[in-house]
């Protein structure tokens, strides 16, 4: 994986993590939320996985959060 890639995906991570715990939600409740394994949003958290469009619009519906502000990445 190109490092840039790597660089984006450990941002949007650190983004999902820091949005989950202002919302005062566990990986638990988010993964029960959005349908999506726990293990995979602890994988996307640290940034050692890529998601698809759709998991992103489930994290944001999840985390009930616009995907823009999941893609605040600067």
């Amino acid at each position: 994986m190109k490092e840039k890639n790597k660089v984006l995906l450990k941002k949007l991570g650190t983004r999902i993590y820091k949005i989950r715990l202002e919302k005062g939600l566990s990986q638990d409740e988010v993964s029960y939320r959005c349908d999506v394994d726990r293990a995979k949003i602890s994988k996307l958290e640290t940034g050692n996985a890529n998601c698809n469009v759709t998991t992103l619009v489930e994290l944001a519906k999840g985390l009930n959060v616009d995907v823009r502000e999941l893609l605040d990445l600067s």
